[in-house]
């Protein structure tokens, strides 16, 4: 013979509205943190070189016909793996005025990521962005989050790519532009990159495997024009 149920004492269906409560509490918790992270804000500072119309990316070359973005992580294995394949090629390129290149420093991976991308909008301020950005992947420490990156280590590494501006050291130590980290990543999850290094040249997506062969990299700019 089965057993029958019994009826729940009020005690326990008390606890399980409670369970049920909670459980709500926190999937809307969720899904509100989600909304709010994926928000920019038009009130944090931002370098000068930085709009929202660019993704709040760091523009070099504003007026160039053709437009590179470039979503990295400073942290990003793979993306000093394509800087140290096609960097000097890219800074040629912007260095000559032939692109316009806007450089979208992600942070998912963790806070050292948000240093790097702060200290480097710093030195964006005083025109040695592709300096410190270089400088950032030959010095890319060999485990992620492991304190290597501090602001004291970020203000010589600043110093190292040439910017001896009196006011970069302040502008590391304050973190001015760490909450404009939280806009890079808001305006990447609205076009949904959700890998780094991720390349756009005017607005189309590079196939991943042109990142590391640089043949093939210089033919897709050569098919826009740019050699």
């Amino acid at each position: 013979m089965s057993e029958k149920k019994k009826p729940l004492k009020k005690a326990d269906t008390t606890n399980r509205n409670i369970a049920i409560g909670m459980i709500l509490f926190v999937v809307l918790v969720g899904v509100i943190f989600s909304v709010v992270s994926n928000r920019s804000n038009s009130h944090v500072a931002i370098p000068s070189s930085v709009s929202a119309a660019d993704g709040y990316g760091v523009v070099i070359n504003k007026d160039a016909k053709v437009q590179v973005d470039i979503w990295e992580d400073f942290q990003c294995p793979n993306c000093r793996n394509f800087e140290g394949v096609a960097g000097n090629y890219l800074n040629d390129l912007v260095r000559a005025g032939k692109i316009k290149a806007v450089y979208h420093p992600m942070t998912f991976i963790g806070p050292e990521s948000i240093l790097a991308a702060a200290a480097a909008a710093c030195t964006a301020d005083d025109g040695k962005f592709l300096d410190m950005h270089a400088a950032l992947y030959n010095n890319q420490p060999a485990h992620e989050n492991s304190g290597a990156w501090t602001n004291s280590v970020l203000k010589v590494l600043a110093v190292s790519a040439g910017d001896t501006s009196k006011n970069v050291a302040s502008c590391i130590d304050s973190g001015k532009y760490v909450n404009w980290t939280k806009n890079v990543e808001a305006d990447a999850a609205k076009k949904n990159v959700n890998a780094t290094p991720t390349l756009f040249i005017n607005g189309k997506q590079l196939a991943q495997s042109h990142y590391l062969d640089l043949a093939a990299l210089k033919a897709d700019f050569a098919a826009v024009g740019v050699k």
